[in-house]
């Protein structure tokens, strides 16, 4: 269940993400999509990196009935990421979801043992996505 709230003009599509989020969890997952200028600013309050960047999750406290949390993508990503690597914007937006959402379960490609690469790795190949965030910027 996915409260999408796109504050852009972009069309994307919601089925994807939404088969992906089902598959791990039934708890309610707010998505954000938003400009350049939100989300520095989103950045700088949470993060204090006063840059925009182009997803961000905020895990819910766990507890009976709650959220599991936020999810927020940069639309300027999309569109410049699609363009540079030649996919649609909506591959780039579920390759961010899917990024965001295993944050959200409490996976860390910076602490982790390769861990989140291999679970985003197996979601890109059960649904036929292009290469992920994290395989790009290993590369």
């Amino acid at each position: 269940m996915i409260d999408f709230d796109n504050r852009t003009s972009l069309n994307l599509q919601t089925q994807t993400i939404e088969l992906i989020a089902s598959s791990f969890s039934d708890k309610e997952i707010e998505l954000i999509i938003t400009d350049e200028d939100e989300m520095r600013e989103i950045n700088k309050a949470h993060r204090n990196i006063d840059k925009a960047t182009d997803v961000l999750s905020f895990p819910y406290e766990e507890m009976p009935m709650s959220p599991l949390g936020s999810i927020v993508i940069c639309s300027l990503h999309i569109q410049e990421k699609s363009k540079e690597l030649e996919h649609t914007e909506d591959d780039e937006f579920t390759l961010l979801f899917i990024h965001g959402l295993l944050h959200l379960l409490g996976y860390d490609h910076e602490v982790d043992n390769g861990e989140m690469r291999e679970e985003e790795a197996r979601i890109i190949k059960e649904f036929n996505l292009p290469q992920s965030l994290i395989i790009r910027t290993e590369g």
